[in-house]
């Protein structure tokens, strides 16, 4: 879990959520599926996980990403 990483400023969000487990359990899916996936977020989550995660990927992984959550879903 990455808060404000500069080098994910250009990846391209996948999905967000409201608290990390969810997050990285959806981060967890896509890296065994082969893809750079990383939960990022702007500001420390409160002391319960909770506030806004975004699932990211590399740009030209995006499409292939999307792909996988949307048929997980």
């Amino acid at each position: 879990m990455s808060i404000g990483d500069p080098r994910l400023e250009n990846w391209e969000t996948v999905s967000t959520f409201e608290e990390q487990a969810t997050a990285l359990a959806w981060r967890d899916q896509l890296r065994g599926m082969g893809l750079d996936a990383q939960c990022t977020a702007d500001h420390p989550l409160d002391r319960f996980g909770h506030g806004d995660v975004y699932l990211v990927v590399p740009p030209e992984q995006w499409s292939r990403a999307n792909e996988i959550v949307e048929n997980l879903d």
